[in-house]
């Protein structure tokens, strides 16, 4: 008898999924735990094994299609075996009163009257601010076009925070192995298979450039392959990519063409071999050596991953510190870490040029004393700009990026941007939370974007998480008081043993107001979290001290620096 395959039910909370690709057509022999169709749970594609060993008889659904759970959507048996009729394997759908019935077939008057390519909205790019723009307009009811010309997810998913997070946690790995023999665990020294390390990080891109892809066919938002050009008649001309030659009108316009990298005008950056944030992600080899321009977020990233790796790293950041807009504390802790671990840390110095010198370059910095560094890979991470390609012709107010108010509006009304084109902060949930708000603003609502809690990660070793004012910048315009507690007390940091950090709260001395937390160590990226709830819900000092945290957890220290705000910290000596 044929074995059924089935929509499975991959979660609790799933009860449908779609069907992304099949891997084998009928009459292909599989082997049990062979991968045969790709599906679409939720944001994540995954793939379903055959059950059995024998031939694909029949597939009795199509890619594309959204399927409740447990519906048979194909058999394995032996060849010439006979099978059901699919249609009445799957479950039955409930019948709906004729007026029902008529209503969902009805359109709205104003869809109905659209042309194929007119829309009510087009998006401009499909990273994590555009997509988002899309799928909550579409979901609003509005007619909807996005316009891609590379790929879903844009820099965060493709060559940013998700592929960097796959190499952190390599990064991670050996940094436990490292200290494994102070556990009472010997293990020899790790080989590092740079190909088998780019292959994993491009099959997690693969999964989740395909999923977004997904959310977006089933949200009914017309996909669109180029680069669009927009014009001051309300329309996108498509210029580049397999839509090439295509113009869409639209009544509302979301940009979110994103940034690219920054190059700054340093002799020698032009150079065969120079990498940005993009090119570094696909070595193959693990260099000797590495300097990284540019001590802010992806320097410091990029540094902790080679630095882990084996490579002997330098970072050069022409200001006094790393990370220039975080907390002091939190800066010098980083750098304290970054040269505990082996890396040279060069801050208060300038890159004056690079020279190409035998199988690598040499790097000329001038600081304290002008010295030359040998190395044999260059890192360019001095930020990045906005992507302003195809807007040329747009007549709102641009500059280096795209003025926006509140409402995420331009200077033409039915016009939007978000996310790093705005030249707001560059990062992706930010750009998600445009995204959202100028959908809905485009079909009418009013809701105004609030920058001053937006969350900050960096995945160095130890992370760094933080929300709110730097102390620096409260005691400009409050009578702080601040807490402190370090993870060296923290009893499930010491069990860990990752006891370098720690949680710094600051707070408005005469109300109570939490104004800042910022977080070193474990599960920093994580923690951060908490904080910005109860910032958000505008709880006090007291009350954020008042919460029982569970024991022993990381998240404890955040309950501990509340309570040294006021002295009253149980785990620390009196002040």
């Amino acid at each position: 008898m044929a074995t059924e395959i089935i929509m499975p039910k991959a979660g609790m909370d799933m009860e449908e999924g779609t069907i992304i690709k099949w891997l084998v057509s009928e009459g292909d022999k599989v082997d049990t735990g062979d991968p045969i169709l790709e599906i679409l749970t939720d944001k994540v594609n995954m793939e379903v094994e055959a059950e059995t060993t024998g031939t694909i008889l029949k597939i009795a659904a199509k890619e594309g299609d959204v399927l409740p759970v447990f519906t048979v959507i194909g058999y394995i048996g032996k060849e010439g075996e006979q099978v059901p009729d699919a249609s009445s394997s799957a479950p039955a759908k409930e019948e709906k009163p004729e007026k029902e019935q008529a209503k969902a077939e009805v359109k709205p008057a104003k869809e109905a009257q659209k042309q194929e390519d007119e829309y009510d909205v087009v998006v401009l790019g499909a990273g994590p601010g555009g997509y988002v723009a899309a799928i909550r307009a579409a979901q609003l009811g509005a007619k909807t076009a996005i316009v891609e010309a590379q790929y879903f997810g844009g820099t965060c998913l493709n060559v940013g925070c998700i592929p960097t997070k796959t190499l952190v946690k390599n990064a991670e790995i050996l940094h436990q192995i490292e200290h494994a023999g102070a556990r009472g665990i010997n293990v020899a020294k790790p080989e590092i298979d740079m190909k088998k390390v780019k292959q994993n990080k491009d099959s997690v891109v693969k999964k989740l450039t395909g999923g977004i892809g997904s959310l977006l066919k089933s949200n009914g938002v017309a996909i669109i392959d180029g680069i669009g050009k927009a014009n001051n008649d309300n329309t996108v001309e498509i210029t580049e990519g397999k839509d090439k030659g295509k113009t869409v009108k639209f009544e509302k316009l979301i940009i979110a063409t994103g940034s690219i990298p920054l190059v700054p005008p340093i002799p020698g950056l032009d150079l065969p071999g120079i990498m940005t944030s993009t090119e570094i992600l696909d070595l193959e080899e693990i260099p000797k050596e590495l300097v990284v321009i540019g001590g802010g977020v992806i320097g410091c990233e990029f540094a902790t991953i080679y630095n882990s790796f084996g490579t002997k790293v330098t970072i050069v950041e022409m200001m006094p510190k790393l990370i220039p807009n975080m907390d002091a504390e939190v800066s010098a802790e980083l750098e304290k870490q970054l040269k505990k671990a082996g890396v040279e840390v060069m801050t208060d110095s300038k890159v004056e040029k690079v020279e190409a010198a035998g199988d690598g370059f040499a790097v000329t910095v001038s600081g304290k004393n002008e010295i030359s560094i040998k190395a044999e890979k260059v890192l360019v991470s001095i930020g990045r700009k906005a992507n302003l390609t195809g807007l040329e012709a747009l007549d709102i107010k641009k500059d280096r990026t795209i003025e926006v108010d509140d409402y995420l509006r331009t200077s033409k009304e039915n016009i939007y941007a978000v996310g790093d084109i705005t030249g707001k902060i560059q990062l992706a949930h930010l750009a998600s939370a445009q995204g959202m708000k100028a959908a809905e603003n485009a079909m009418g609502e009013s809701k105004k974007m609030d920058y001053r809690l937006v969350p900050s990660c960096i995945y160095t070793i130890p992370e760094i998480g933080a929300v709110g004012l730097t102390e620096e910048e409260a005691r400009r315009k409050y009578d702080v008081a601040i807490g402190k507690f370090p993870m060296m007390v923290s009893g499930k940091a010491i069990a860990m043993g990752e006891t370098e950090g720690f949680v710094k709260i600051i707070t408005d001395k005469k109300y109570g107001e939490i104004l800042g937390v910022h977080i070193v160590g474990p599960n920093a990226t994580e923690l951060v979290a908490e904080a910005t709830a109860v910032m958000k819900l505008e709880g006090t000092i007291e009350e954020l001290g008042d919460i029982i945290h569970a024991h022993p957890t990381i998240s404890e220290t955040i309950m501990e620096a509340a309570h040294d705000v006021h002295g009253q910290c149980i785990h620390l000596p009196k002040k």
